[in-house]
């Protein structure tokens, strides 16, 4: 994609699933990428993913971490660094404002005083939106987060926006629904269900879905990465500056279809068991859900090109050689 060569680009969150995957697809296109992670255990983050990148990897947390030096005369930021666990934002609310919240008025502050000019692609969630009132969701349905993570994530990308509209600073948040694909967290479920699916499969071994007839559409990580580049250098226009748009995928399955749909990916080698959703699960879970990304599409000319048999049949042979150290 022409226009990144040369571009001082810095991706908090980097050393993640979709950070790096966008590491790797700047540096490729000749761009000068910075990549910031605190490198929690318990998240999704690892050297590996940067592996064969050459980009230069910062370890640091937003929270507290010297971001001038980083943020000085960047062109473009990538905002990927959060919390995005469910349960983790239910159990600990304070330290989840900390990082989703809290951290991003701070990173807005140094950005101010160290690239006043640079545009901003911000990664968020459909969490927002709850149990959908109707589908598919767009962008005017009803925010109404399930959980502590939810209002948290919500309040970070207010922030961003309210930059846009205050400071005159070019900013587009994308709210993301399922993401798969390469350097996802597949050691268990922390960062998504197929994650631990994945890593079942490959190791023939069942793995359990909960419920089955919710419906879920998941974008795969070279799209993910195309929407994200497309926002970063088109933010500035108008039909793209300062608004929010969700990104889904292809049409959405069901969640016993998609166990399906990865089991014919793996050569029809695996099975899985249906179980009922886990109590404290239950409490915030949202039901079916499906994106309405069709005013991304227009503003952008982005489409998902890679569809789910194809998706995670990529997945499977990606990480087939490289289970090892995907699930030590």
């Amino acid at each position: 994609m022409d226009g990144w060569r040369g571009k001082r680009v810095l991706v908090t969150g980097g050393a993640g699933f979709l950070g790096s995957g966008l590491c790797h697809a700047l540096a490729a296109e000749g761009a000068r990428v910075v990549a910031l992670d605190v490198m929690e255990p318990e998240g999704g983050a690892s050297p590996l993913n940067l592996e064969g990148s050459n980009v230069m990897l910062v370890r640091g947390d937003i929270r507290d971490a010297e971001l001038h030096s980083l943020c000085q005369g960047i062109d473009v930021l990538f905002n990927m660094a959060a919390q995005t666990s469910h349960m983790g934002g239910q159990r600990d609310p304070v330290s989840d404002i900390a990082i989703n919240a809290v951290a991003q008025v701070r990173l807005i502050g140094v950005m101010r005083e160290a690239a006043p000019k640079a545009t901003v692609v911000h990664a968020s969630t459909r969490q927002f939106y709850g149990r959908p009132q109707y589908l598919p969701v767009d962008e005017k349905h009803t925010v109404n987060p399930p959980d502590a993570n939810g209002v948290s994530k919500w309040a970070g990308e207010q922030y961003w926006l309210l930059e846009n509209r205050v400071h005159g600073r070019p900013v587009v948040s994308l709210r993301l629904t399922n993401c798969y694909g390469p350097r996802l967290r597949i050691k268990d479920a922390k960062q998504t269900f197929l994650g631990i699916w994945i890593r079942r499969v490959l190791e023939g071994e069942p793995f359990e879905v909960w419920g089955g007839e919710q419906l879920r559409d998941l974008t795969y990580l070279d799209d993910v990465t195309d929407a994200f580049l497309r926002a970063g250098l088109q933010a500035s226009r108008p039909e793209v500056n300062g608004r929010v748009f969700n990104i889904g995928g292809p049409p959405p399955l069901s969640l016993t279809e998609l166990a399906e749909r990865l089991i014919a990916a793996n050569g029809g080698q695996g099975s899985y068991v249906t179980r009922t959703f886990p109590a404290d699960r239950a409490q915030i879970d949202i039901g079916s859900y499906a994106a309405d990304d069709r005013a991304f599409r227009a503003a952008t000319g982005w489409w998902p090109r890679v569809d789910v048999d194809e998706g995670l049949r990529r997945s499977l042979e990606w990480y087939r050689p490289r289970l090892a150290e995907y699930v030590a």
